[in-house]
């Protein structure tokens, strides 16, 4: 799970860093909305880094379920 996390880490931070960089480039196409909203940015990385502990939580819980001795 920690090398799941650590990924999944990474790929946020690269992405965060992505996305700050083109939407400063689309400011010109925005309406009411600022390019670089930090709530936005936030909540992505959130929803992101939830959805990657989930995926990465339930197969770990199954396969620590398992007796390694039973055939």
């Amino acid at each position: 799970m920690g090398q799941a996390l650590r990924l999944t880490v990474a790929g946020i931070a690269a992405g965060l860093v992505t996305a700050f960089a083109l939407t400063r480039r689309m400011n010109t196409m925005l309406v009411g909305v600022k390019a670089t909203d930090p709530s936005t940015f936030a909540t992505i990385a959130v929803l992101f880094l939830l959805i990657a502990v989930i995926a990465s939580w339930l197969p770990a819980w199954r396969a620590a379920s398992l007796d390694p001795t039973d055939e």
